[in-house]
């Protein structure tokens, strides 16, 4: 159950990453096929252990979060997600018919209203008395943004106004998107300009309604298309035809390529033919999606965590395209992280002109055998993230053995944005940049947790201010927080958003900060592997930072659950001679002026000596191994040969023993106790 549960924890942790870079930053990290492979993850082992289920899950909601420069607006009616189907194949409609048949408990066909997946931004607007009076993003889809003034200057095709014969209330939920050719215009005309131009119809559309400016909104050539229903008073349709009907005879733009299909047949037929004429649709769709076509039928079948039973979205292959490596670049991530990527011969893919694509790392970079001139073919997986998928093996080329791609050997072992070493863990897949306090690539990374609450805790250093910071060239490192020709009144309130009560609170939270203990400020400084708990036991075994600086592998592994990796990450960070620069900077009295408030150095009297407790103790048996590890001795689960002492409480059963049969020496509690006294 432990590997379970930290797998949960693991999983969640990565989803609630990846949700907020979609739906916040408009800025995916994954492909969508790759996040629904975890997201079902997670869902099969919160089903088969349902005692690890929790309201905070991604499970239990749609993911994301309202941006801060709008207004946000409660959903009164959820704007759930649709499942996706995984199944590319006509096996995934055939999957969902029978779902739903079994569902139903129906033997006959059931009849579905086919619609396309349209890839934009989802839009709830709500109608009240026919008049608009409200656009809303989806967000987490519980709480969206109030967008309303950029919906009504920006999207025409949406209607003001509804006029008489229209529901009390009425919230009309769909999609705001950009026509190709417009977003071509678009862009064309921006270059002509000299201005910047849009990454992809999807994240313009998206961008543009999240424009503080609705002026500048209404330069972006949005449409809308109309597909469900939010909360309605007055209202309610039989069947999601009628309801579509009805929503474009009161003038809502509804897509016309919409039809009614019979059982799973009608579904594969649709299936087909839109995935036929995707590349000559006007707009990017990503799939399709089922709905079941009753409403009645609808209720019945309801819903499932956070996805509706009756209706479904079945997405098509990723599009891929032939194209040449010209180059193999190496990127660093604000973690540190070191990724390949394969510079390409542009090449128009999912949607979008594509001059770059991910080779992930080394290992998968050696696994698919990329080299420089080769052949390869591209994906823009989940329409989001370009990826070279492998070499196309041409029978007439003549490639060179000693092509092979070498990261290490590439970088000469150094990061390519700061010049420090880089480093691979053990069965790890990627190297990362050993530089963490000094890197330009990772400064937001290293500063945000440096000032993080359980480590420096320099209350009001949040991303935003950071991300100004650095950008300015006010602060390159830690120890620059603590420079007043840096930083001071002036400089930080003339930053957007920070006024001289903000500044002046900020310079507190540092000052205050200068003074640390020794555990919080070894986690603050970042080092890989090292957390929270680490960091304190590494305070009290060593007693002092320079004790630590000094350490070796072997010394480290002395200290309570310090294995191999997590001392090499230690050594690695200590020995690259940049993020010792910072630290001497961060403890001058005339620069950082930081003092470290740490436990007093213990004299190590039982270093080398192993015990082994046994039998009910006066002393918790916590207190005994701690006191005893502070003096620097090793205490064991089993009795071995190795073994120097054991100590023996009341009861003690088998270990007794087996110390009288190898002849290790006994103590009984007061021994030990006078052990403690006599060597502290």
């Amino acid at each position: 159950m432990t590997g379970e549960k930290a797998r949960v924890a693991e999983l969640r942790r990565q989803i609630a990453q990846y949700d907020y870079w979609y739906y916040v930053k408009d800025a995916p990290l994954v492909p969508d096929a790759e996040y629904d492979r975890l997201f079902r993850e997670l869902q099969s082992l919160e089903e088969r252990h349902p005692e690890l289920q929790s309201p905070d899950s991604p499970t239990q909601r749609v993911g994301g979060k309202p941006l801060e420069m709008f207004a946000p607006v409660r959903h009164t009616v959820p704007m759930l997600s649709i499942r996706t189907e995984t199944d590319i194949s006509d096996q995934g409609a055939v999957a969902f018919d029978a779902r739903v048949r079994k569902e139903l408990g129906v033997d006959g066909e059931i009849e579905y209203a086919c619609e396309l997946k349209f890839d934009g931004l989802a839009i709830s607007l709500r109608y009240e008395k026919g008049m608009l009076v409200q656009a809303a993003t989806r967000g987490d889809g519980e709480t969206g943004e109030d967008v309303t003034q950029n919906v009504r200057h920006a999207v025409r095709q949406i209607p003001l106004s509804l006029g008489d014969s229209v529901p009390e209330i009425l919230e009309v939920r769909g999609e705001i998107y950009m026509r190709r050719d417009d977003f071509e215009k678009y862009n064309e005309e921006q270059r002509r300009l000299g201005l910047a131009t849009l990454v992809n119809p999807r994240n313009g559309a998206a961008g543009s309604i999240r424009q503080l400016d609705p002026s500048l909104a209404a330069r972006r050539p949005l449409k809308f298309f109309a597909y469900g229903l939010g909360e309605v008073k007055g209202w309610k349709p039989k069947t999601h035809q009628e309801l579509l009907d009805r929503l474009e005879a009161w003038g809502f733009p509804v897509n016309d390529m919409r039809c009614l299909a019979k059982g799973a047949s009608g579904l594969v037929e649709f299936h087909r033919r839109i995935e036929s004429m995707r590349d000559q649709l006007p707009f990017d769709i990503d799939g399709v999606v089922y709905k079941v076509n009753s409403i009645a039928l609808q209720e019945s079948l309801g819903f499932v965590s956070r996805e509706p039973r009756w209706a479904v979205a079945h997405k098509f292959p990723a599009e891929e395209q032939v194209t040449i490596v010209r180059g193999i670049d190496i990127q660093v991530g604000r973690t540190g992280k070191l990724t390949p990527v394969a510079k390409l011969e542009p090449v128009f893919v999912g949607g979008t002109t594509v001059s770059n694509a991910t080779l992930h790392n080394e290992d998968e970079t050696r696994r698919k055998d990329v080299r420089i001139g080769d052949r390869v073919i591209v994906r823009r997986a989940g329409d989001v993230i370009p990826e070279v998928v492998g070499v196309v093996q041409d029978i007439d080329s003549k490639r060179s053995e000693d092509g092979r791609f070498d990261l290490y050997a590439a970088l000469n072992g150094k990061c390519p944005v700061c010049g420090s070493r880089i480093a691979r863990e053990e069965g790890e897949a990627d190297w990362r940049c050993t530089g963490g306090l000094f890197c330009p690539a990772q400064r937001k990374q290293a500063l945000l947790h440096f000032a993080s609450r359980r480590a420096m805790n320099i209350d009001g250093l949040g991303d935003k201010l950071v991300d100004q910071l650095v950008d300015a060239h006010l602060v390159d490192t830690p120890a620059d927080l603590y420079d007043r020709n840096r930083l001071n009144l002036g400089t930080l309130s003339g930053l957007e958003r920070m006024g001289e009560k903000s500044a002046q609170n900020l310079l507190a939270a540092i000052d205050k900060s200068r003074k640390a203990e020794l555990a919080r400020f070894i986690f603050a400084l970042g080092i890989r592997n090292v957390g929270e708990a680490t960091a304190k036991d590494l305070a009290r075994h060593f007693g002092s930072l320079e004790n630590l600086m000094r350490a070796d592998e072997e010394r480290l592994m002395e200290v309570r659950d310090v294995g191999p990796v997590v001392a090499r990450s230690i050594v690695e960070f200590f020995s690259e001679h940049h993020n010792v620069e910072v630290i001497e900077a961060l403890l001058d009295p005339h620069r950082g002026g930081v003092v470290l408030e740490g436990e007093a150095m213990v004299e190590r009297t039982l270093a080398g000596k192993t015990f082994v407790l046994t039998g009910a103790l006066t002393i918790s048996r916590d207190v005994a191994k701690e006191r005893l590890e502070s003096l620097g001795a090793k205490v064991a689960g089993s009795v071995s040969r190795k073994t120097d002492y054991v100590v023996a409480g009341e009861n003690s059963g088998s270990k007794l023993d087996r110390a009288r049969e190898l002849g290790v020496a006994v103590l009984d509690e007061q021994a030990l106790l006078a052990m403690l006294e006599g060597n502290a």
